[in-house]
């Protein structure tokens, strides 16, 4: 079967169709990586810059962020581009030509099925082993830099926002402490500033200390030596407690374990990831088997989207197609979450995606061949023959 596929290059229109192909490829996949990993390098530096980290420690989340994200780079870039080329095809009337010779949208698919069987290949080894180790060696990267608490590097002499601005957090020093388990930070001259229960709050300590509670797994930043307003001053109803010890919840143990339950299920591997009986596993493994199968049935809809006639805009097909790989894409990562959530059986889950799709090209398939209008005017003449002989 492959052998006959590959037999197909021999011939000089395949060869103009995939020459064409491969430079699209490469020109659209250049300029989307660009613009990903661009933006990837630039939020990097801006981290960098903000915790006081040198740039060199966070370059390899960088790789392991192009790791991660090239499947669905290819993708997109493949699809994108056999629509480019067919459509070429018809701008330049070639497609015409062919036609007229019987080289029709089911040879096209034909001529381009090397290209999409190496990419289908590339896809499932990277979604199958390399992304899943990308993300364990991004989260023990991360483990070692910047550690799992948004407290874990403080900028001193600096007010800084936490918690999506719940929290203002200023320290006049700061020391990082590296240990074999994990980066300690001691804070001296605390000034904290927090609602609690819409009433401000305002806190001031000679010393502080991050922790990670045994039992709840809430992180908490303990306070030494200082004082609590609730309340701002001048206030009639305002409250001060003088304390030696006080500790400050930063993040709670069960949002903790939500974060780190999702990500264990992303790093695991494909093979642990099979003898896991839960939801979150059943959707992460659908999810990983998703994107090659979204390679095969994007590149017949890109044969299909290519076709057009020379008075269309140029650049209609290419916003339609974005637009379907879009919906595709967000359809696929509804069902996963509706999985996650047990709100969608795994028996449906994404394959029901999958599946209306394919359903969806044989009916545009069979109705760009004339087959249904065909087979819509039979059943019409038939009724029209009853009603004649009643």
């Amino acid at each position: 079967m492959l052998a006959k596929i590959f037999n197909y290059q021999n011939t000089i229109i395949s060869k103009y169709l995939l020459k064409n192909l491969l430079v699209f490829l490469f020109a659209i996949s250049f300029v989307i990586g660009l613009l990903v990993f661009g933006n990837q390098f630039v939020l990097t530096v801006q981290e960098s810059v903000e915790h006081g980290i040198p740039i060199i420690e966070l370059m390899p989340l960088i790789g392991y962020n192009m790791l991660r994200d090239i499947p669905i780079i290819i993708t997109l870039s493949l699809f994108l581009s056999i629509i480019v080329s067919i459509s070429q095809l018809y701008k330049n009337s070639e497609a015409v030509v062919m036609n007229s010779v019987g080289l029709g949208d089911r040879d096209f698919i034909r001529f381009i099925q090397p290209i999409v069987i190496v990419s289908f290949i590339l896809i499932f080894s990277l979604t199958i082993f390399a992304v899943p180790w990308a993300k364990q060696q991004k989260s023990l990267t991360e483990n070692q830099t910047v550690n799992a608490s948004e407290f874990s590097f403080i900028t001193e002499g600096r007010f800084e926002s936490f918690k999506n601005g719940e929290i203002v957090f200023y320290a006049a020093e700061s020391v990082l402490l590296d240990t074999d388990t994990e980066s300690v930070q001691n804070m001296e001259e605390i000034f904290i500033y927090s609602e609690d229960n819409e009433n401000p709050t305002i806190v001031l300590a000679s010393e502080a200390k991050k922790y990670t509670d045994a039992q709840t797994k809430s992180v908490y930043l303990r306070l030494k030596d200082g004082i609590r307003y609730v309340g701002l001053p001048g206030d009639k109803n305002i409250s001060i407690l003088n304390f030696d010890l006080y500790d400050l919840e930063i993040i709670s143990g069960e949002v903790k374990k939500s974060v780190m339950s999702f990500s264990e299920i992303e790093e695991m591997t494909s093979i642990n990831l099979l003898s896991q009986d839960s939801l979150l596993a059943n959707a992460e493994m659908q999810w990983r088997f998703s994107q090659p199968i979204s390679i095969l049935l994007l590149s017949v809809f890109g044969v299909f989207l290519g076709k057009s006639s020379p008075r269309t805009g140029k650049g209609m097909n290419l916003i339609f197609g974005v637009i379907v790989f879009m919906l595709y894409n967000h359809g696929l990562l509804v069902a996963k979450n509706s999985i996650e959530s047990g709100q969608l059986s795994p028996l449906i889950g994404m394959w029901g995606i999958h599946l209306f799709l394919f359903i969806f090209l044989i009916a545009f398939y069979q109705f760009r061949e004339g087959k249904i209008i065909h087979f819509i005017d039979k059943i019409l003449s038939f009724n029209n023959k009853e009603k004649n002989h009643v």
